[in-house]
C-alpha cells in the first residue's frame, strides 16, 4: 500500500503548534526552538529530534510542587515533525500573546519551552478548603497544547457580578487573572444511601475565561491535600 487512506494524509504545516484531526498535536520542531511535553506522549515523529526526560528545568520547578501533582515532562529538541497524543483525548491549542494562562496538571500535553512557567497555590481557596490547590501557570508570547476529555466549551466570565461554577473535576484551564473561591452545596435528599449531601464547586469572578471539559475525570486531578 504506497498511498495513505484518503483523509488521513498530514497537511501542510502552517504554524508552529496545530491540530491534525481533534486527538492529536503536531509540532514543527527547530533547532534551538524547544519543547516541553508530558512524557510519553509521543506517537510519532519525521526528522531528527531528541527527547530527554525529567529535564533539570523541570526538577527545580518541581522542588515547590509540595503535593506531588505534577504532570512528568519531557524536553524535546531538534528538526521535523512531532505528533503528539493523549490516550485520545481532544486537543487544543492555544497561541498565548503576552498573556498567560493557569492549566491543571494533567491536562497539559506540551508547551513553548522559552515560555514561563512555574507551579502556584490559587488564592483564596486555602482559607475556605484549609489546603489548597496548585496549578502550573504559563506566559509570555508563544503555544500552548491541552488536552480535554471530549470537546470542551470556553466559558467567558465578563466583568460583572455574577460568578461561573464549575465542577472541580471538569475544569480543565482558567484566565490566572480570574477571582476563585470554594463553594459549597447541600441537599438534605443526598443523606439517604452513598450520598454525602455535600458537592463542592469552584466559583470564579472577574474578566476571562475557564475552560471546562465534558467529563468529570476525577483520576489524580484537583487533589486537596495538606
Amino acid at each position: 500500500m504506497n498511498q495513505p487512506p484518503a483523509g488521513y494524509a498530514p497537511a501542510p504545516v502552517t504554524a508552529r503548534m496545530e491540530n491534525h484531526g481533534s486527538h492529536m498535536l503536531k509540532v514543527a520542531m527547530q533547532t534551538g526552538n524547544d519543547l516541553f511535553a508530558r512524557a510519553g506522549s509521543m506517537v510519532a515523529y519525521e526528522g531528527f529530534i531528541q527527547y530527554e526526560p525529567n529535564p533539570a528545568a523541570v526538577r527545580q520547578i518541581a522542588r515547590d510542587w509540595i503535593t506531588g501533582e505534577g504532570a512528568p515532562l519531557m524536553r524535546c529538541s531538534g528538526d521535523g515533525l512531532l505528533y503528539l497524543a493523549d490516550y485520545g483525548a481532544d486537543v487544543v491549542v492555544i497561541n498565548l500573546a503576552g498573556d498567560a494562562i493557569s492549566v491543571n496538571a494533567t491536562n497539559l500535553l506540551a508547551f513553548d519551552a522559552h515560555l514561563t512557567w512555574g507551579v502556584e497555590r490559587v488564592k483564596g481557596l486555602a482559607k475556605f478548603a484549609g489546603q489548597g490547590l496548585w496549578n502550573t501557570t504559563i506566559s509570555g508570547q508563544g503555544w500552548v497544547a491541552l488536552t480535554s476529555r471530549g470537546e470542551p466549551i470556553v466559558v467567558d466570565c465578563g466583568d460583572g457580578e455574577d460568578e461561573t461554577h464549575v465542577d472541580p473535576d471538569a475544569l480543565v484551564a482558567w484566565s490566572p487573572n480570574l477571582k476563585v473561591r470554594g463553594k459549597r452545596s447541600f441537599k438534605a435528599q443526598s443523606l439517604i444511601g452513598r450520598g454525602s449531601g455535600e458537592a463542592f464547586q469552584l466559583a470564579f469572578s472577574g474578566r476571562g475565561i475557564v475552560v471546562v471539559q465534558p467529563s468529570e475525570d476525577s483520576t489524580d486531578r484537583l487533589r486537596f491535600r495538606g
